[in-house]
């Protein structure tokens, strides 16, 4: 099993390095908008893939095959204890579920992480013919961000110490609890990287 996250960032220094985990789902796209913003990452495929990352991006997917995957990849357990461990984890859309401290809809044997408290509903807004864009004010950017929502979760309750950043109709899309941040939506699926460069930058390096 990999070192704690503390012991992880002490190992190297300079620029952090993101994990991307690449079992299923727009793991590349993420990839690629880390990357065209000067962030070094690396794809997380192996609990051994866990041992040199300073932070973790969760994409967007099928939340249940994704849940499926994490067991039999073996990488379940030891990202349930580095996440425990205050790893900073950026999660859009699917990785919100899996995020996300209670699940509406989901299948009984559907399994995630807790780490931040908020109750969503798979599939929130609709299916796949549901899906739409729209433009969010985001607490921090100094202009509308505009978001794609595809099969979307939605946001049901908040705990009382989560930070809504933004909402759409009311309703919280994209929220942070310390070092974890969950969109309901897609973020890599645009040209425009201020929420990959947000997150970065709450790496504190």
């Amino acid at each position: 099993m990999p070192n704690g996250a503390g012991e992880r960032r002490a190992d190297h220094h300079g620029s952090p390095t993101v994990g991307v985990l690449a079992l299923q789902g727009a793991y590349d796209a993420h990839r690629r908008r880390l990357e065209s913003i000067g962030v070094r990452t690396r794809l997380v495929r192996t609990p051994d893939d866990l041992g040199r990352i300073d932070a973790l991006v969760m994409p967007g997917g099928e939340s249940t095959t994704m849940s499926h995957l994490l067991a039999t990849s073996g990488l379940f357990e030891p990202l349930t204890s580095l996440i425990a461990d205050d790893l900073p984890v950026l999660g859009t859309c699917a990785g919100m579920i899996l995020l996300a401290a209670e699940v509406l809809d989901g299948r009984p044997d559907q399994r995630g992480f807790g780490r931040i408290d908020i109750t969503v509903r798979r599939n929130g807004y609709g299916r796949q013919l549901d899906s739409f864009e729209t433009d969010l004010d985001v607490d921090g950017l100094d202009r509308p961000y505009h978001a794609v929502f595809i099969r979307a979760p939605r946001v049901e309750r908040v705990g009382a110490g989560v930070d809504v950043l933004a909402e759409h109709e009311g309703v919280a899309v994209l929220v942070r609890d310390r070092g974890c941040t969950v969109s309901a939506f897609h973020p890599e699926l645009t040209a425009d990287s201020r929420l990959h460069e947000l997150f970065v930058r709450s790496l504190g390096r």
